[in-house]
C-alpha cells in the first residue's frame, strides 16, 4: 500500500524524505516552498540532487507535491489571476526538477463573479501552465468542500474542466475524503462509499483518480466544512474509512493523509489506524 502524510520541508528540502521514512511511509506529499508567501527562490541544484538521491536510496518512487496556499486560479481578479498561474507553472517546473510524479491544486473561488467564470479561469490556467512546462508531471485538481463562490466541489465541475484540457494525458483528480464528504459525497458505509465511487466513474471516470487524501471530517455531510480530523474520529468514522481503504480503486493508489497533529493522535497514530482499518 502506498501510504504517506504531508511532511515539512523544513531545515532543506530533502530532510522531507527522512521524515517520510521515519514514519514507515511508502509515499508522501510536500510543498516545494513556503507555502504562505508568494516570493520563493529558484531551487538550487544541490538541493534538488540531494532530494533526487536520497528519494531513490529510500525507495519512494512516487510522490506528490501540493501547491502553495495563496493562488486562485479561479480568481476573475486579473492581477490574482496572473500571479497564480505564474506560481503553477513554477511548481510544475519544480516537480519535475524533483522528479515528482504528481502536483495537487485547488482550483480556488471565483470570488461571487460567477461559476462559468472560475471554471474557464481555471480551464485556462492548466492549459497555459502544461503548455508552457514540457515534462512528465500530471496535474491533478482537487475536489474541494464548496465553501462559498469555491470551484471544484461537484464531479460535474471537475469533468468540464478536464473535458476542457488539451494534454488530456496531463491532468487527474485528487480524491480528498473530508472535502468529498462536505461536500455531500456520503462516505459513511461500504453502500455509501460504493454509490459515491461509482458515480465518480459515471461523471469523471475512476481511472482519472489518482491520488486520495485521506482526512476524516470534523463537519456533518454536506456541511461544506474545510476541517480535518483524525482518521475515525470525525463524521465519516471508522467503518466509512474501512469501506474506503478496502475499496478495489482507492487501494492501490497512494494515499495521503493530512490529518492534524494534536494531544489526541499525531502522524504515527493516524497511520496506525489507517492500516488497522486497510487491515495491513
Amino acid at each position: 500500500m502506498l501510504l504517506g502524510v504531508h511532511v515539512s520541508i523544513a531545515g532543506s528540502i530533502d530532510k522531507a524524505i527522512d521524515r517520510a521514512k521515519e514514519l514507515d511511509c511508502t509515499t508522501f506529499q510536500i510543498f516545494t516552498r513556503n507555502p504562505r508567501g508568494w516570493i520563493f527562490s529558484p531551487l538550487k541544484q544541490e538541493e534538488v540532487d540531494a532530494f533526487v538521491k536520497k528519494a531513490r536510496a529510500y525507495g519512494f518512487k512516487l510522490t506528490v507535491a501540493h501547491m502553495p496556499y495563496l493562488p486562485n486560479i479561479s480568481s476573475p481578479l486579473n492581477e490574482t489571476y496572473k500571479k497564480s498561474l505564474e506560481v503553477l507553472k513554477a511548481e510544475l517546473s519544480r516537480c519535475g526538477q524533483l522528479e515528482i510524479k504528481y502536483l495537487v491544486t485547488h482550483l480556488g473561488s471565483h470570488l461571487g463573479k460567477g461559476l462559468d467564470i472560475g471554471l474557464k479561469r481555471a480551464i485556462d490556467a492548466c492549459n497555459e501552465s502544461l503548455f508552457n512546462v514540457d515534462n512528465d508531471v500530471m496535474l491533478l485538481l482537487e475536489i474541494t468542500s464548496g465553501t462559498r463562490n469555491s470551484v471544484g466541489y461537484e464531479f460535474e465541475q471537475i469533468k468540464s474542466i478536464l473535458d476542457n484540457i488539451e494534454q488530456k494525458d496531463r491532468v487527474g483528480v485528487c480524491f480528498d475524503t473530508c472535502h468529498a464528504f462536505a461536500a455531500g459525497y456520503d462516505l459513511r458505509n461500504i453502500r455509501a462509499v460504493d454509490e459515491t465511487l461509482n458515480l465518480f466513474d459515471k461523471i469523471i471516470g475512476l481511472s482519472k483518480m489518482k491520488v486520495v487524501h485521506l482526512n476524516d471530517s470534523r463537519g456533518k455531510l454536506g456541511s461544506h466544512l474545510d476541517r480535518h480530523e483524525h482518521i475515525g474520529m470525525g463524521f465519516i468514522g471508522e467503518e466509512g474509512f474501512r469501506a474506503i481503504l478496502n475499496h478495489k480503486a482507492i487501494r492501490e493508489l497512494p494515499l495521503i493523509l493530512e490529518t492534524p497533529v494534536d494531544g489526541r493522535r499525531d502522524w504515527l497514530g493516524n497511520l496506525k489506524k489507517v492500516r488497522e482499518l486497510a487491515g495491513i
